[in-house]
């Protein structure tokens, strides 16, 4: 609600001094996850186009929150999905991301599943719903420039997870341009992935930010390593192993395509999400998960399980599974 406040702002300070009209620029409080509602929100303005940008994207939290990342990141992601298509949406694009592709971590999986529900809806339909994929957006909100740059200002130390970590970055303006293109170039289920350059050692990121700053590395500002957190990857991957990706007419997009055939149980794997997310039971949610994206990695405590065999299982929800100690907050809206 906060950001939607000051994105407000920001177009009322730009169209107002532009003299252009704001009345077609409403904002709207809503969640992905309220399926009643975004119905209301479609039936009211109509919209054409859809930028799919609700995700929740902090791997550790995520890993600590997994019932809000399926809830958000895939069934708001399917609820979305559907009241595009029963309103008549002609473009959907979906803002994924690098950490998708060969997941090891909660949110990852979940925006991977994310695009294959996005494949899925455009393969039903015919119409230009697309993905694109891309790294870290530097400055963005929630990202490690303005982490380091706190710790700097605080003094130290900068905390960077492990010397040998790196991550693909790219601008704000950059980001923006190209999910812009690729949104309108985008064909039936297709999916880009951005070119990124070559990626970036964070210590060496943070060294740079130090020295920025007008101070010394190792001498006015400590960095401290602090170990890999829960989930997260020494380096990103591109692309998946049953992939191939292919020049576009924009010289920084790549066409993706899978050698892969999409999951066949999509919607039963969906209404049974819904059911598992819903009482708490996070094991079998991420083991079905599981057995819809192969390339998971999931816990060492989960075993990919198809539909049928988590459906016909018995056995209470694993709140208080002592042997999956995951916190729990599940809810539904």
């Amino acid at each position: 609600e906060n950001s939607i406040f000051e994105i407000h702002n920001e177009l009322r300070s730009e169209f107002v001094y532009g003299h252009t009209s704001l009345e077609r620029i409403t904002p709207v409080i809503a969640d992905v996850r309220d399926w009643p509602r975004l119905k209301q929100v479609f039936a009211a303005y109509r919209p054409g186009l859809v930028f799919h940008a609700a995700a929740h994207k902090h791997v550790p939290l995520m890993e600590a929150n997994p019932i809000d990342a399926i809830t958000n990141n895939i069934l708001g992601t399917h609820f979305l999905l559907e009241t595009c298509l029963a309103y008549d949406v002609q473009r959907f694009v979906l803002i994924s991301t690098d950490k998708a592709v060969n997941p090891a971590n909660i949110m990852g999986v979940t925006k991977r599943m994310a695009e294959l529900l996005t494949l899925d809806a455009a393969a039903r339909s015919g119409r230009p719903y697309v993905a694109v994929r891309f790294g870290n957006v530097l400055g963005s909100r929630g990202s490690v420039v303005p982490f380091f740059k706190k710790q700097i200002a605080a003094g130290g130390p900068v905390t960077v997870t492990h010397p040998e970590v790196t991550r693909y970055f790219m601008t704000i303006p950059e980001a923006v341009q190209l999910v812009l293109q690729a949104g309108a170039m985008g064909r039936q289920g297709e999916l880009f992935m951005l070119e990124m350059g070559d990626p970036v050692k964070i210590v060496d990121l943070a060294r740079d930010l130090i020295r920025l700053s007008g101070l010394t590395p190792d001498e006015d500002i400590q960095i401290k390593f602090i170990g890999l957190r829960p989930g997260e990857k020494l380096a990103e991957e591109l692309y998946q192993g049953h992939e191939d990706h292919a020049p576009t007419e924009h010289e920084k997009i790549l066409r993706v395509t899978s050698r892969y055939q999409q999951p066949q149980d999509l919607a039963q794997a969906l209404d049974l999400l819904y059911d598992l997310s819903r009482t708490g039971r996070v094991r079998d949610a991420l083991a079905l998960i599981a057995g819809l994206v192969p390339e998971y990695r999931p816990p060492a405590e989960v075993f990919p399980r198809t539909v049928e065999d988590i459906a016909h299982a018995s056995g209470d929800p694993d709140i208080d599974d002592p042997d999956f100690p995951i916190p729990l907050s599940a809810r539904w809206y």
